[in-house]
Order: C-alpha cells, then structure tokens, then sequence
C-alpha cells in the first residue's frame, strides 16, 4: 500500500479518511471496518499489512484494523439546494487548520473540494462531485472531512483518530453527490461524529462513524 503524496491531509501525511479507505479495502472483509490511527500515514511510502496492523517499512504501527459493530444511525440527508446553500458558508474559506488537504483544502484545486457549513439544526452538508476515478478510499475520503467540520471552531483545529465505515456502493464519476455530518457527543478533547454521503436520488452510499481528537 502507498498514500500517494496528491493524497495529503496535514501538511506531510496522509488524509485520514483516504488513508483509512486504502488499508480498509487490503483489509477485505464484508461488513464495515474500524480502522484507528495510531501515527500519521506517511506518504509515498511503502506500507504494508500485517494480522490486522498497517506498518511502516520500520515497522513502526502506522494504524490498526479489526470488524466494526454497529455504526449507529445515519445522517439525514438534505436536498442538494440546501447543501450548496450550507456550503457556501463553509468556515474553511476563512480559516482552516490545513488548507492543503485533499478533501476539505480551498487551496487544492485538484482535491475533492468538499467544503461542509453548518445548517440550521448543527449538521454539516456539503454537495460532493465525484472524481472521474472513483475507489472505495474515495468514499471513506468524503465520509471523513464533514464530520471533523462539525467541530472545528477558530484556533481549535481536530484530527481524525478512528473512523468506521460501510461503503453501500460507490458514487458514478461526476455524480453530484450530498454529504451530512452530526455531532453525537464530547468528551474532554474527543469529539464523536457520524457521516453519511448519498447518491443523487438519495440514495445511501455510505455511512461512518468517526472520533476526533483536538490539536
């Protein structure tokens, strides 16, 4: 496995929800799967896989795996109206933590571009445009910024530390997607979130649960 370097989220590392997608998809398995970071995922580095652990080539645990539970309930969905509408207000425009990121980074034109603001209620939503190359760690991608936006307030930025998933099936290239994110609960520096994208016809294509951990 390599996290290519286009791939990023914090300058010099791997985006957590694509890197999660990358070892999930080696990790195989027909239910949803847990995968929790132990070390930021390096880029364009051989990693590899072994009895449920991600190692680097010093062997040093990059992350770990195992079959997830119940991921609890999804996100409702919103109409892709009042997503672009929350999305226009998304507080990365003014302030973000790390702007280079893949999915969530303004200054990424060849990034995701998923840009979540807060609706009227505290969920997030965003539209989401599928690549023209669409994999499951792109799905795993776009679960995982919009719950992290949940939270993230000024001068307090929050890293992903675990996220599970059940991918449904997988956008069509170009497909204008919608993204939702809540809040379930804090504790202390953690922040437990869900996440669920849809399909054009509202469709379900995939849902998560994540923790964040504020830097």
């Amino acid at each position: 496995m390599i996290i290519e370097g286009r791939f990023n989220g914090p300058p010099g590392s791997g985006n957590g929800g694509w890197s999660a997608g990358v070892f999930a998809t080696a990790y195989g398995g027909h239910g949803p799967v847990e995968v929790t970071l132990r070390r930021p995922p390096p880029l364009d580095t051989p990693l590899s896989l072994v009895d449920a652990q991600v190692l680097d080539p010093a062997g040093e645990v990059i992350a770990q795996l195992r079959p997830a539970g119940d991921l609890g309930e999804a996100v409702p969905p919103v109409d892709l109206a009042s997503a672009r509408a929350a999305s226009a207000a998304y507080p990365g425009l003014v302030e973000h933590p790390f702007p280079g990121c893949y999915v969530c980074g303004p200054r990424r034109a060849d990034g995701l571009r998923i840009f979540p603001g807060r609706l009227p209620d505290g969920r997030t939503a965003a539209p989401v445009r599928a690549p023209r190359r669409v994999v499951p760690a792109t799905v795993w991608a776009a679960l995982d910024c919009p719950g992290g936006w949940a939270v993230i307030g000024a001068g307090r930025p929050y890293v992903l530390g675990r996220i599970a998933a059940r991918i449904e099936a997988l956008p069509r290239p170009d497909d204008e997607c919608v993204v939702t994110g809540a809040v379930i609960a804090t504790e202390g520096r953690k922040a437990f979130v869900h996440t669920s994208l849809y399909a054009p016809d509202g469709r379900p294509l995939g849902h998560a649960r994540a923790t964040w951990i504020a830097v």
